[in-house]
């Protein structure tokens, strides 16, 4: 008889086949529909399972390389990948060996490799999970390993590699009149949960009282200190955790975003919990207006949300970055315009590349005179003045707060015109 978690296994390998061989990565894999027919429970099992084999891949391949001649096709190597993390973290061996073997002895392209993957899993469940913890915390992969350590220095980038392996607790933030779920309240204001199992199943979810928002992405917002009443921009604004806080703020926002897929879900969270904004589908590039504040969080390479998704920089190489920089100073130069004088602006992205960040910050700064940086505004409960920057911007990374669970890597600015 099958193992339960075959479905959901098979699921997981198809993700892996997806980010490894394809470059998709697994948001847009599971916006497509990739795991729609699957019951909840099995879906959540496979994209946890995809996950953890994307965090463990370097350490799963070196156990692998000791019992294989040479490399399987990719998605046979996937299987024993996903079996190795499974076997390393504890898992009955005879139900991941013998799921493993099914789905592989199922494809009609690797069917005969079944064998293969059976002698190979049982080796590995004989070497035991004391292997695994013998290894290295993965690296990662060059390309993006190089500009961090010339950024950072190896040892941040050792630590901030030690954060993306633990992976990343769940950040609430919490409607400002609203009951606090139990969990430890950061110092910023976050409520982390270290456990917290489906979301949608905790106390307050169906209420609306909170949305899931990592902490130091809720930090531009409060840097940007909306008022009641004032007209704000949210440019870029889907998923809308942002849009939330304004509007639970008092401001009246009017939020853009490109994309009337990630516009739905922006509606979908206003709706939960009770909030209310403008929602405009359009470029940022062509909106038009003056208001007093604007968010302006620009496209960039999510290279600080590796903690979430490890797929990141194994679907990726770094070839798009040059053009999402360029995208970010012209976003920048024109929400320039759009706010008023005397308005301020908070420009972020999660990245941890100062290209994206201090770099974007220092050329604004240089080529408009009427525009300064606030330093004033960084000064918030949490956080640490070793966090703000040369230029007068504030550097998050996924080091930071090692023994809470670390934060994703941020680069925020609040930038205010001249009355």
């Amino acid at each position: 008889m099958a193992d339960m978690g075959t479905q959901a296994r098979r699921s997981a390998i198809y993700l892996l086949d997806q980010v490894l061989g394809e470059g998709r990565l697994l948001a847009e894999c599971l916006s497509a529909g990739a795991l729609d027919r699957l019951a909840p429970e099995d879906r959540a099992r496979a994209q946890r399972l995809a996950l953890e084999t994307l965090r463990g891949l370097e350490r799963a391949d070196r156990l692998l390389k000791k019992h294989l001649q040479k490399a399987p096709p990719l998605h046979v190597r996937n299987a024993l990948r996903l079996g190795t993390v499974e076997l390393c973290q504890g898992a009955a061996a005879h139900g991941v060996v013998n799921s493993m073997v099914e789905i592989v002895g199922r494809s009609r392209r690797h069917g005969r490799l079944k064998g293969l993957v059976n002698a190979v899993l049982r080796k590995v469940a004989a070497d035991g999970p004391e292997a695994w913890e013998k290894l290295r915390v993965p690296r990662l992969p060059g390309w993006l390993r190089g500009p961090l350590v010339q950024a950072w220095g190896p040892e941040a980038v050792a630590g901030m590699e030690r954060a993306h392996f633990a992976g990343a607790p769940l950040d609430l933030t919490v409607k400002p009149d609203a009951e606090k779920p139990e969990g430890e309240e950061l110092p910023t204001g976050t409520v982390r949960l270290y456990e917290a199992g489906q979301v949608s199943a905790l106390p307050g979810f169906a209420e609306g009282n909170w949305w899931v928002q990592d902490a130091a992405a809720t930090l531009p917002v409060k840097v940007l200190a909306p008022q009641p009443g004032e007209r704000i921009l949210d440019l870029c604004a889907a998923p809308g955790g942002k849009t939330m806080q304004l509007a639970a703020a008092g401001a009246k926002v009017t939020a853009l975003d490109i994309s009337e897929t990630r516009m739905a879900r922006v509606r979908e969270n206003l709706y939960r919990t009770g909030l209310s904004a403008e929602l405009i589908v359009g470029d940022a590039l062509e909106h038009e207006g003056q208001y007093d504040a604007i968010l302006l969080d620009a496209p960039c390479s999510a290279t600080g949300t590796i903690r979430r998704h490890p797929d990141l920089p194994q679907a990726k190489d770094g070839s798009e970055f040059g053009a999402l920089i360029e995208l970010q100073a012209r976003m920048l130069a024109h929400a320039c315009g759009l706010l008023k004088p005397g308005g301020r602006m908070v420009y972020c992205t999660c990245s941890l590349l100062p290209d994206e960040g201090e770099v974007q910050v220092e050329e604004a700064l240089d080529m408009f005179p009427d525009i300064a940086a606030d330093r004033d505004a960084l000064a918030l409960p949490g956080v640490e003045p070793g966090w703000i920057t040369e230029e007068g911007g504030l550097r998050l990374r996924p080091d930071y707060w090692s023994d809470r669970g670390g934060m994703d890597g941020f680069y925020i600015a609040c930038l205010r015109k001249a009355a």
